[in-house]
């Protein structure tokens, strides 16, 4: 009796499943990431209210980089937005990315005219373990840590102006929201934001550090 018909049959059928799994998976993970980058991109744009606006695509469906620039009269210069997502569309790479970027990111960097007050930052302790940014002048300022919302977060300064700024801050938003890092780098004349684009609407938790950011540099 030939047992080679009844062998290969459960193989090839598992081989066609596992196929359209996988075909599935591409055409779900790029229609969900293109729905995260038209809501992330569309909310900068209704915060910036930029006049003109250039987008650059990154690795296809796995990231994308804005730059908006305000208009003239603003003490804004120009706004640069890179967002990497999680490649959803390729299951088979997913747990490996997980592991590696644990979510998708937007960094945002608001470009000001004139000079900011000092140095400072708000980062959130989990982030700062975890793959977060090294900050340079660290051994130069003062840090203390607070509770904002749920989470607790460093907040490093170089002048007690900056530190007040930052506190204000926090007092009048008492919930981060989608952020996770806001950085004020005079010497650069920049400001940083680092925001979870899954933690929340972007234009809400962005919105309000933007329009602080632009109040310092006014």
């Amino acid at each position: 009796m030939d047992f080679n018909g009844y062998m290969t049959a459960p193989v090839f059928c598992l081989i066609i499943a596992f196929s359209c799994l996988i075909t599935y998976g591409v055409y779900w993970g790029i229609r969900h990431n293109r729905r995260i980058l038209f809501s992330v991109f569309n909310s900068l744009i209704a915060v910036v209210k930029p006049d003109e606006q250039m987008f650059t695509n990154i690795g296809g469906y796995v990231g994308c980089h804005a730059s908006l620039y305000p208009r003239e009269e603003s003490p804004v210069v120009q706004v640069d937005a890179t967002l990497t997502l999680l490649p959803r569309h390729a299951w088979l790479y997913m747990p490996v990315s997980i592991l590696i970027m644990r979510y998708d990111r937007l960094f945002v960097t608001v470009h000001v005219k004139p000079r900011l007050p000092g140095e400072g930052h708000l980062i959130e302790t989990k982030y700062a373990g975890f793959r977060g940014p090294e900050i340079t002048n660290a051994w130069k300022m003062s840090r203390d840590t607070i509770r904002w919302g749920r989470h607790d977060f460093h907040l490093y300064y170089d002048t007690y102006k900056v530190r007040d700024h930052l506190y204000g801050f926090v007092r009048q938003n008492p919930d981060p929201g989608a952020v996770r890092h806001i950085a004020l780098v005079p010497h650069q004349r920049k400001g940083f934001v680092f925001l979870i684009p899954g933690k929340g609407r972007v234009d809400l938790s962005f919105s309000p550090v933007y329009e602080w950011m632009t109040s310092l540099a006014a």
